[in-house]
């Protein structure tokens, strides 16, 4: 196994940092920390994404996209911000879904202002009750003069305040089987009136989580998607891919929470001599440069199962919650490394220990990550309460 960045790869990494350095961050510097960007400042960070080809990283290159295989497009989402690389999987996995599953008409009518960053796309699939369990999708999709009408509420739902277009699942006719059928739906805000709730989170604090209520909602028949009833597979590859993709923007924080601890401990003196010369400042750091490194790897392995062909249910959650768990570790020992300025607000440390417990909810917790994992290993289902035991 070859674990050696090609060239290509490390300039492709590095022009991403650089390009966040220079267009990203001084936006998110011109506004509070504690509250959502305006959308303004979202569209001037979309049409920076759009110049670097992110906003649609997987579509093949000539029908606009980047063409990124899923660890190249790792590598550069782990350069970004982490409240915009959130963001960003939202809408490029939304164009993914347009691209795969809408009519060639409505991809025309949508497609190039989302890819050129000129709109802002989100999909809605969480409810209150389907969460994790996307078959208990209640949200209603009905056929009735014409016109496919939507009733339900959405939880949890990225780029939900900012969002022009949302791809919205639902439970519409039922199957031979008797079941409910679940079908997509694009949603145009500029045609159809959709209530926002915004959610406060404890971090990521610039970010755009919120709920999405339909009250029969209007949509137009050629707007519905996956006539075949295929949802369900989109929702399981699209998670497959953001796990590890979530994985690596957890690595952001821990490096830069280890770049932080490694500087504090060189430079600041105690006893008449640097912190960096203490035998367990000395462990903290080896242990956090550990958990980055572990991490990293592990996230770029399951993007590579992912870009061979293989499902990857087991290694993109368990990256997940590898990197995940050992972000949140690695910024902890940070703060402990810098005693009492790794608690106060002016360092930000506190604020990145915030946003690191964050991204462990998105695409699976931790125990549901672990139930995937251990089903991808022995084939058994954990049994739910409602099965019947065997």
């Amino acid at each position: 196994m070859d674990l050696q960045l090609t060239t290509e790869q490390e300039m492709m990494a590095t022009a991403a940092r650089k390009m966040a350095a220079k267009c990203i961050e001084p936006v998110l510097r011109k506004h509070a920390a504690s509250a959502p960007l305006p959308k303004a400042a979202m569209l001037e960070i979309y049409g920076a994404l759009a110049d670097f080809g992110l906003t649609a990283a997987r579509l093949p290159t000539e029908l606009g996209g980047g063409g990124l295989s899923m660890i190249d497009y790792g590598l550069m989402i782990e350069q970004l911000p982490p409240v915009i690389a959130l963001s960003l999987i939202s809408h490029e996995g939304t164009i993914m879904r347009i691209h795969a599953g809408a009519t060639a008409e409505v991809r025309h009518a949508y497609l190039p202002d989302l890819i050129a960053g000129r709109k802002i796309a989100c999909a809605a699939n969480s409810e209150e009750a389907a969460g994790s369990d996307a078959n208990a999708v209640r949200t209603r999709l009905e056929m009735a003069d014409g016109h496919a009408r939507i009733t339900g509420r959405k939880m949890w739902i990225s780029n939900a305040s900012v969002c022009d277009v949302v791809v919205a699942s639902c439970a519409a006719e039922a199957d031979g089987g008797g079941r409910p059928r679940i079908r997509r739906a694009l949603v145009d805000r500029s045609q159809s009136e959709i209530e926002v709730r915004a959610i406060e989170l404890t971090g990521l604090k610039q970010g755009h989580l919120g709920e999405l209520v339909f009250e029969r909602t209007m949509v137009p028949p050629s707007h519905l998607m996956d006539g075949e009833g295929d949802a369900g597979k989109y929702y399981v590859v699209g998670g497959n891919g953001n796990r590890p993709l979530l994985g690596l923007m957890a690595v952001n924080m821990a490096q830069r929470a280890f770049d932080m601890a490694r500087e504090y401990a060189t430079v600041r003196q105690q006893f008449g001599q640097s912190l960096a010369s203490c035998q367990l400042v000395q462990q903290d750091l080896a242990e956090i440069e550990s958990a980055v490194i572990s991490s990293r790897l592990m996230c770029l392995y399951a993007l590579d199962c992912l870009d061979r062909g293989m499902r990857g249910d087991g290694t993109s959650a368990m990256a997940k919650r590898f990197a995940t768990h050992h972000a949140e570790r690695a910024v902890h020992l940070a703060m402990q490394v810098h005693g009492a300025m790794g608690i106060s607000e002016e360092l930000a440390l506190e604020q990145l220990w915030r946003d690191v417990r964050v991204l462990q909810v998105p695409d699976g917790t931790m125990g549901i990550l672990a139930l995937i994992q251990a089903r991808s290993l022995t084939g058994v289902a954990a049994f739910r309460p409602g099965m019947a035991r065997p």
